[in-house]
């Protein structure tokens, strides 16, 4: 037993370290801000047969929704989606060139969009030594390496899908929160201009009664 628990935590000793030391493809997180009836382009220069995606989510304004196109070094539309909340793009290049991704909300005239995109390029490298080239079957430990790197790769998209999904909720409940106020203040507004006028209604017919009083006394 003792032995086979040192022989599990070796394993996962050097699965760990294959992992860390395994070089990513090469890519760009960023969150921008979208103004109203505004448009903003990125440009990437890439080789020809290089693999990128491009992940998008609209995180807060207006519908949720923005428009983005992706245009090859030609000018070439190679992807295009209208009032998208969140899209993926997977391509391999075909020529070598700047290629120019935009986010666009130039058809909406009041709200401002935060946009959150990763933009990937290359194919992920091998995690282990010549694994593409080998002939022979791989061991316990290595499948369990390679195992161990999806599960992860996995935890990572999905934290961030749910860290997206937080930030949306988030300026959804704040947006809630603020017509809400809004509305209660005008509801009170409403409640007392409703109350002086039935107070000055009710002031007003004792005022033309006390004054018929009078005239007939007379």
């Amino acid at each position: 037993g003792a032995v086979r628990g040192a022989v599990r935590g070796a394993v996962r000793v050097l699965c760990l370290a294959a992992l860390l030391g395994a070089p990513g493809a090469g890519g760009t997180e960023l969150t921008v801000e979208l103004p109203d009836s505004d448009r903003r382009c990125f440009h990437q220069e890439l080789e020809r047969g290089i693999k990128f995606t491009l992940d998008y989510q609209v995180i807060s304004g207006g519908h949720y929704d923005v428009d983005c196109y992706v245009e090859d070094p030609n000018g070439k539309t190679i992807y295009q989606e209208t009032k998208k909340q969140y899209d993926s793009f997977p391509h391999r290049t075909e020529v070598k060139g700047v290629y120019t991704f935009c986010f666009s909300n130039e058809f909406s005239t009041f709200s401002h969009k935060i946009v959150y995109f990763d933009f990937q390029v290359g194919d992920e490298p091998p995690i282990l030594p010549d694994m593409n080239n080998r002939v022979t079957a791989l061991t316990q430990m290595e499948s369990a390496c390679v195992t161990i790197h999806e599960m992860l790769n996995s935890v990572i998209d999905s934290q961030t899908h749910y860290r997206l999904r937080e930030a949306q909720d988030r300026s959804r409940a704040e947006e809630l929160n603020g017509r809400v106020s809004y509305w209660s203040v005008g509801e009170t507004l409403i409640l007392f201009v409703v109350s002086i006028g039935q107070v000055m209604l009710l002031k007003s017919f004792f005022t033309e009664k006390r004054s018929s009083s009078s005239g007939t006394s007379t």
